[in-house]
Order: C-alpha cells, then structure tokens, then sequence
C-alpha cells in the first residue's frame, strides 16, 4: 500500500476485525507505550472495533506527560534570568509548573519563543550573541537526535551562548519498569517513531525477560489493527516476541547515524518519571565534552519548591492503571483550555486524547 487512504479502507478494517474477533479467546490487556498512537486510538475509534475481552491501556508514551514538574520549574527559573531566551516546542509551554507556566511568564514579560527545531533556536542564538538562548530539549529517541545535532552544529559555529536544557529519555526503562512494578500487561503495543532511530533489538529483552510481545506499529487504523491482530496471535498461541508491523519505516537496525549522533553527545543517566518514579539509566545528559553547551552546568539560578497538585492523577494514567474519565478533575477544573495536569496539555496527552475523541463516554 502507498496512500493512506488506502490504511482507512473501510472494508479492511472490518476485515481484520472481523479476523482479531475471531482469533481472540483469551483476555489480554496492550498498552501503547507512544503519545501518537494514543491520539490514533482515540481519533480512529479503534477499541469500539474489538471484542470484550481486548482492553487497550495508555501507558507514558508522551514527553511531555512524564517530564517532572521541578524540570518546569526551572525553565521557568531560568526564563526569569534578565539575559535569557527560551526557545521550545510549543506543546510545552502551557504545561503546568508548580505556581506558574512558561506561557505566563512570557506574558510577564520573559523572552520565551516558540520553535518547530532546534535549527530555529541556533538561528536566535546566532541573531542574539550578547543572549543566552536556552533550547529545552524533550522527547525520546526520536527527538533526540536532532538535539544531538544541534549541539554539534553549535560547536562548529562556535555558538556559545546556546544551552540546551535537557529531558530527553529513552523508552526500554519505563517498559520494564512498569512490568517490575506489577502493573498487569500482556503486550505492548511498540513506538513506531522511537523505532525509527532505535530498530526493533532494544525490545528483544522484553520477550526473553518477561515472557511477554512487543509489536511496533504504524498510525493509521489498519496499522493498529494489525498490530493488534498480530499481538493476539501470540497469546493465544504463547509465542511472545518482538515483530515489526510499520516495516515501511522501522528496520531492525534501526538508524545507525542518527544512534551514533546520541552516543556522541549524550550518556545515560536516573531520570524521574511521572507514575513511575527515578528509573535507572533512564535519561540523556550532555557529555562532558559538550558541557559548555549544557544549561545544568553553565546556568545558575535558583528554583523553587516543587509542588504536584495533588488532585491530577496524571501519574497514574501513564501506568495504565486509570483511564482519564476516573479522575475528579477530567473536563471540569482540568481541560484543555486551562490544564491542571501534563497529560491534558499534550496533543499525545491520554486525558487530551479522551477529551477530544472520547468525553461523551467519561
């Protein structure tokens, strides 16, 4: 297939449907570990074309949902530094921090500018030498590579008064960390765009560990469906492994150059992440060789208490463990127009998700 509107074809979908209805005996329980096929679960409607005994759980697939509080907090600190340009996705910016969010900083006065790369904040930075321009660098592997990037392309420029603050992660951690931790799944649906970068071995643990498949899929509904098909298969039939549904853009090796740009410039670290905690080996942080380039490093400034709002149960979402509709705050005091919580102000947000596509079921 080559357009998509050829993985929207009605008479397929039903197709495979039909065939999941029919293979499908046992319960099983998959959770998408990416904010995007979260979004696509919910556009499309695709748990309303499986059986009963098919449950699909979200899981912290999203960014910007399992970045810290403290983390806003101090890029908000930071935005408050009289010398400072904050450059950033845009998702990020209404996020809430513990008393304030970038969005009303910027509207306090603070030079915050939304960017669509990293190549628009060097391009500040070069506009702006006697500035600091901060890029707060979030996502995981897909996202970090162009991070990579930009810090080598800033050392050749010799731009440095360019940081990046990082929050970059890697996804196999979180995986594991949700079996350890007791959460119950049968299979995950994989990260189609992570596995771009990464390939498919980074998940080959998970079947030899824990007994349980993992299957990498593409966006559309037929995509979905098909990896759903697939991972079905292989409870019923106790064959658990790894399998790539989106082989038109996942290869097994994934992508060498963009892997070879991360183990440059970043090294693994514990990182915090929401509902789950600090997990080891979790996070990228700059080398040393790049420090002059890492905000941590080269910025002081001082950063308030962090508080969580202790009625957002966002946490709890990201480990499959409650579904938006369950929390006191959904669509009444946390919407998408005014957020409590991280997972309602992502477009990869679970709770965004189900306020756009689902709120008449909540």
């Amino acid at each position: 297939m080559k357009y998509i509107d050829e993985y929207r074809d009605k008479e397929k979908v039903i197709s495979i449907s039909n065939r999941i209805r029919f293979s499908s005996k046992k319960h099983i329980r998959l959770m998408e570990v990416c904010g995007g096929h979260t979004m696509a679960i919910q556009r499309f409607g695709i748990p309303s074309l499986l059986p009963e005994n098919i449950e699909l759980v979200s899981g912290p697939g999203c960014p910007v949902c399992v970045t810290s509080r403290a983390y806003i907090d101090q890029a908000i600190a930071y935005s408050r530094l009289p010398d400072v340009i904050i450059t950033t996705y845009g998702d990020l910016i209404r996020v809430p921090g513990s008393t304030s969010t970038l969005d009303r900083e910027r509207a306090a006065g603070s030079d915050i500018r939304i960017v669509y790369s990293i190549l628009d904040a060097l391009m500040i930075a070069k506009k702006n030498r006697q500035k600091k321009v901060v890029f707060l660098g979030i996502g995981f592997e897909t996202t970090s590579p162009a991070t990579a990037a930009g810090i080598l392309k800033a050392q050749m420029a010799g731009l440095f008064n360019f940081f990046v603050y990082s929050a970059h992660k890697i996804m196999p951690p979180p995986m594991a960390a949700l079996i350890d931790q007791g959460v119950n799944i049968h299979g995950y649906i994989g990260p189609g765009h992570v596995s771009t970068i990464t390939g498919s071995h980074i998940y080959d643990f998970i079947p030899e560990k824990y007994g349980m498949g993992v299957v990498i899929s593409g966006f559309e509904p037929l995509d979905l469906l098909q990896s759903i098909y697939m991972l079905v298969l292989q409870h019923e039939n106790e064959t658990p492994k790894v399998e790539i549904q989106y082989s038109r853009a996942v290869k097994p090796e994934g992508n060498q150059k963009a892997k070879d740009m991360l183990e440059e410039v970043f090294e693994l670290r514990d990182d915090w992440w929401r509902g789950l905690g600090t997990l080891h080996e979790s996070g990228f942080a700059i080398r040393e060789r790049f420090a002059e380039f890492d905000a941590e490093k080269m910025l002081s400034v001082e950063v308030e208490p962090t508080r969580e709002d202790k009625g957002c149960i966002c946490g709890t979402v990201l480990k499959g463990l409650a579904k938006p509709s369950d929390c006191k705050l959904f669509g009444k005091a946390c919407t998408p127009s005014d957020p409590v919580g991280a997972c309602m102000v992502s477009n990869e947000g679970a709770c965004a998700a189900y306020y756009r596509f689902k709120r008449t079921e909540a």
